[in-house]
């Protein structure tokens, strides 16, 4: 019954709207819900402005989403729930490399790549070379497992935050795929630490609290194999500064590894000596099969 509904009755009142919902398990999210939010409403005292801040704010983060800029998933990240979303559902054995945010800077469309290839997009920036390897939980290669990475450019910027300056066109990702050893392999440029972006609504909750809006250094990666969980995770360069801060509460330390620096005259993994400074990064990585 709805009609003349009080403060202590509205909550049951809007679960029970709920009861015919044909799919269980979104009954019982939405059921969940309305008892938080109202939970969290009378506890807090919301008053008739307070809501309409949210409301506005809310429609500020909507209109600030395009396909290349997810506010919501950057509210999502500096409230910690993305974090904790993949807590919940990632209870990983130390054997196992530990998952880690999307991020919203992911886009599908990403050029394919050999392994081998300069991915950097003609960016300028210090050469990488990484070396990766991924393998099951008992050490044995994965082969054919597609292998998706992005990172930003040597100022912290993404290719979808200068879409203008590269003529939208994409850089510094691409889909790689294993050989018969599980390794994949490319060359790039080095990234950099840099802020989330704090332009739009997500950047006045930031200025709000006082918090540092910046990310540590890092690669993204999405593992995709037949027969084997998916797998997205960063890896982090030691002794980043913002390591121990990071606005999206996303480094791990299961996940930092040496940037290694080498100079000029030195040799690279693929044999080439180089005129100029550069990095290598090797991993490997471990997937979970899907019946374990």
């Amino acid at each position: 019954m709805t009609l003349d509904s009080t403060e202590s009755t509205i909550t049951k009142a809007v679960q029970n709207t709920f009861a015919g919902m044909s799919d269980e398990r979104t009954r019982e999210i939405f059921v969940g819900l309305v008892q938080h939010l109202h939970d969290f409403t009378r506890e807090m005292r919301l008053t008739g402005d307070e809501w309409f801040t949210a409301m506005d704010f809310l429609e500020r983060v909507g209109h600030f989403s395009t396909p290349t800029r997810q506010e919501f998933v950057l509210l999502s990240d500096i409230l910690g729930l993305s974090v904790l979303v993949d807590q919940i559902n990632h209870h990983n054995e130390t054997s196992v490399t530990d998952s880690t945010l999307l991020g919203p800077f992911y886009v599908e469309g990403r050029p394919t790549a050999a392994n081998g290839s300069d991915i950097s997009g003609g960016v300028a920036g210090l050469p990488l070379f990484f070396h990766g390897t991924v393998v099951d939980t008992t050490g044995n290669p994965v082969a054919g497992a597609h292998v998706d990475t992005w990172h930003s450019d040597g100022d912290g910027f993404y290719d979808v935050q200068q879409a203008q300056k590269l003529h939208n066109k994409l850089a510094m990702r691409a889909l790689l795929t294993t050989d018969e050893h599980g390794r994949f392999w490319y060359r790039s440029i080095a990234p950099r630490y840099y802020p989330v972006p704090t332009d739009g609504p997500c950047g006045e909750i930031l200025r709000a609290a006082g918090r540092s809006p910046m990310r540590p250094e890092h690669i993204h990666f999405w593992f995709h194999a037949d027969g084997y969980d998916p797998l997205i995770t960063m890896l982090f360069r030691a002794g980043d500064p913002y390591l121990e801060t990071d606005a999206v509460f996303g480094a791990k330390r299961s996940l930092v590894v040496e940037f290694v620096q080498h100079e000029a005259g030195e040799t690279t993994p693929d044999g080439t000596t180089m005129t100029e400074p550069f990095q290598t990064v090797e991993w490997t990585f471990t997937l979970t099969g899907k019946d374990q």
